[in-house]
């Protein structure tokens, strides 16, 4: 949901290729990046006159919205089922472990400017091979495709809501995903950014309504309806007796999700008038980030309680008109995020097709025909997994197993060893160094442990959340794949 400043123009003969992470924002494919280290005052001179500049506060208001997503309502659930403080502790842990991981990519962008994209990021990382690129170019689609997935989901849970359920949810599916791809289908996005500051703009009203209508109502949603949902809301500061290692991992899978979003960072590095001052933005993100997820996850838990939560949160408010107030503040983040993912695909996909041929910046019958033909596949692909994986919290678990152990762990990891590689081979002491690469015991051991880490998300993560994806059909939670059973909530 984050923006990026590059307005996109697809129509325009020398047209880059952007990419976005999943909350949205952009990440031009074009851009180099400034070596700083190299003192190269030529290209310095030049990036400011060819790109906008921002200072180091609009990067981090650009970096905040990036996060401000539907996954913060994810965070309540969570608590719930690790207990306030391991959940918190948590929350400030995988923040910290994104932040040092993001001023690697700092240290490691100022020192390759040649990287253009994710892709060019991941060849350089393992040592120039082309299967790399191409492994990254297809976790990358993948990525893509999944959150797509996510917002066709959201998008027929939302109007099961809103509708109580007055058709078939395949139907509400295949509305969301018609409407998707019509918005979809334009080449051109002039105002992409301003769009996506408005759809974090949105989202943050939605999530703040949220936890304020689950403070001020006198129940949560099923309150003193059966046995199990009975009494006052229970608070636990640790995790219940009874809580499986699947139960727990998927919680700590959806925090990770809401904090992970690495990959866009070389963007806004590039678009600084100081990249030097990018710690400082990136430092008053993460405390705000911290703040805000706390807060939002703690209050409405305090007020929902074990026994009425559900996921995502609003589920949890017993009043209808608060719940679907704002729920309906989604509805820019629920449309236009997918559009922007959709979108985002096409154009790798297009520009790899048809680079250096007359149909990548002209109206042509096959151009077009082949932009909607590849729009079209990728929406296809994202009902087929909203049908497939019809649950919030796990399809978010698997993501964050599949994509976040490579673009939030592996490969960062991976590029603080680069970088002692590289000053190695060149003669530099790689004990002068800034603290974040500096070459000591101590970041060896922690990088070795934020790739084991990745390995544990993309292993133990993806096995839990298939696990969890079992029970909860075993548990009939929803009717079945490509059910009519409601799962508005």
């Amino acid at each position: 949901m984050a923006l990026g400043s590059s307005p996109l123009a697809l129509d325009a003969p020398n047209a880059q290729v952007i990419e976005a992470n999943r909350h949205g924002a952009l990440v031009e494919n074009g851009a180099p990046f400034v070596d700083l280290e190299g003192g190269d005052e030529r290209f310095l001179k030049s990036r400011k006159k060819s790109r906008p500049v921002v200072s180091q506060i609009i990067t981090a208001a650009l970096l905040f919205s990036e996060y401000i997503c539907l996954a913060i309502m994810s965070f309540p659930w969570s608590y719930s089922v690790l207990g306030l403080v391991p959940g918190i502790i948590l929350t400030i842990m995988v923040a910290g472990v994104v932040l040092y991981t993001s001023l690697v990519i700092w240290e490691f962008c100022l020192r390759n400017p040649e990287v253009k994209g994710v892709c060019d990021i991941g060849k350089k990382l393992f040592w120039d091979k082309q299967w790399a690129w191409w492994f990254t170019a297809v976790m990358f689609l993948l990525n893509n495709t999944f959150i797509q997935g996510l917002h066709v989901l959201i998008g027929a849970k939302y109007l099961n809501t809103m509708t109580n359920h007055n058709a078939c949810t395949v139907v509400f599916a295949v509305i969301m995903t018609i409407i998707s791809f019509i918005f979809s289908l334009p080449r051109t996005f002039n105002t992409l950014s301003k769009v996506a500051t408005a759809s974090a703009f949105f989202t943050f009203i939605s999530v703040l309504l949220a936890t304020i209508f689950s403070g001020i109502e006198p129940h949560p949603l099923g309150y003193n309806t059966s046995p199990l949902m009975s009494g006052d809301p229970i608070v636990l500061a640790f995790p219940a007796k009874g809580t499986t290692f699947v139960a727990g991992m998927i919680a700590f899978l959806n925090i990770s999700y809401t904090f992970i979003g690495q990959i866009t960072i070389p963007s806004f590095i590039y678009e600084m008038k100081e990249p030097r001052d990018f710690p400082k933005a990136l430092w008053a993100v993460t405390i705000a980030e911290i703040i805000v997820f706390s807060l939002v996850g703690s209050i409405m838990y305090v007020f929902t309680g074990n026994q009425y939560m559900t996921a995502p949160a609003f589920g949890s408010i017993g009043d209808e008109v608060y719940k679907k107030v704002s729920f309906s503040f989604m509805i820019p983040t629920l449309i236009f995020l997918g559009v922007l993912y959709a979108s985002v695909s096409a154009r790798f996909i297009f520009f790899k097709l048809f680079d250096g041929t007359v149909h990548k910046g002209s109206h042509t019958v096959v151009g077009w025909s082949s932009w909607a033909a590849i729009l079209l596949i990728t929406w296809i692909g994202a009902f087929i997994i909203a049908e497939v994986i019809p649950f919030f919290s796990d399809l978010l678990s698997l993501m964050s197993s599949l994509f976040d152990s490579f673009f939030g762990f592996i490969f960062w990891g991976v590029a603080y060893f680069r970088i002692r590689s590289a000053d190695n081979r060149n003669g530099v002491d790689g004990t002068t160094r800034g603290w974040v690469v500096k070459d000591t015991l101590v970041n060896k051991l922690l990088n070795a442990a934020i790739i084991l880490v990745g390995c544990y998300f993309l292993t133990a993560g993806t096995y839990t959340t298939v696990q969890s994806i079992i029970n909860d059909y075993h548990a009939g939670l929803v009717g079945g794949v490509f059910t009519c059973a409601s799962n508005g909530i």
